[in-house]
């Protein structure tokens, strides 16, 4: 019997390989587009070179998802439920900041110290809940800057907006009125529910094993009280 480890699959190898440009192409999606929504007195050529650039990572994360799809051996139904969440990022241009929370997974598993579950969940609720609420305003504050009877006129409203629509408190004292801010505002609620859902849950799971590990180790009899 052989003690070589498996050969890994040739998706896999995909996966490694992609790791790094697939961050990067994040990193540039962000950035042009922050670029394009916040410089708004920026020259239309450096308007155009952003658009490129956001365009093109859009392209590669597309090229990405055929060639992984191909790769599979999967028919493209079966892969879209093995793999939802790379379906989104090519549909959803909200969601590809996500693939650098991804890369910082495989990067910590590798080379970084090994966390609890508990850690995982609250770094990578922490690293989702920034990436999502950063492109989220972006999103936001670029559709309802220059609508009529817009409350959200500067990227600060929609910083506020955002952190409130993330925590589900909603105060109302700006909301978007265009279709696709609240379509966008749809989505960050459902975010915000399922990120504070998970934390919420790992840090009361957290609460009981530590509990019960006192309870452990409390000579029979010493209970609290008697």
């Amino acid at each position: 019997m052989s003690d070589r480890p498996p050969t890994p699959s040739r998706l896999e190898r995909w996966d490694r390989r992609m790791e790094v440009p697939l961050a990067l192409a994040s990193f540039a999606f962000l950035g042009a587009y922050a670029v394009h929504v916040l410089a708004r007195d920026l020259q239309e050529v450096w308007h155009d070179v952003c658009l490129s650039v956001t365009l093109g990572s859009w392209t590669f994360f597309l090229v990405d998802y055929l060639v992984r799809l191909r790769l599979s051996g999967l028919a493209p139904h079966r892969f879209l439920r093995a793999h939802p969440l790379d379906a989104l990022v090519v549909l959803l241009p909200l969601l590809r900041p996500l693939r650098m929370v991804n890369l910082y997974g495989r990067v910590q598993r590798r080379h970084g110290p090994k966390l609890s579950l508990y850690g995982r969940v609250m770094v990578y609720s922490g690293l989702s809940v920034s990436l999502l609420g950063f492109a989220g305003s972006l999103t936001v504050y670029h559709h309802e800057v220059d609508a009529p009877g817009a409350t959200i006129v500067t990227f600060g409203d929609s910083v506020w907006w955002t952190c409130a629509t993330l925590a589900t408190v909603g105060y109302g004292d700006v909301s978007p009125v265009t279709p696709v801010g609240r379509v966008t505002a749809v989505g960050l609620m459902a975010c915000g529910l399922a990120l504070l859902g998970a934390v919420t849950g790992s840090f009361s799971s957290w609460l009981i094993q530590a509990f019960t590990r006192e309870d452990e180790k409390r000579p029979p009899g010493d209970s609290p009280g008697a």
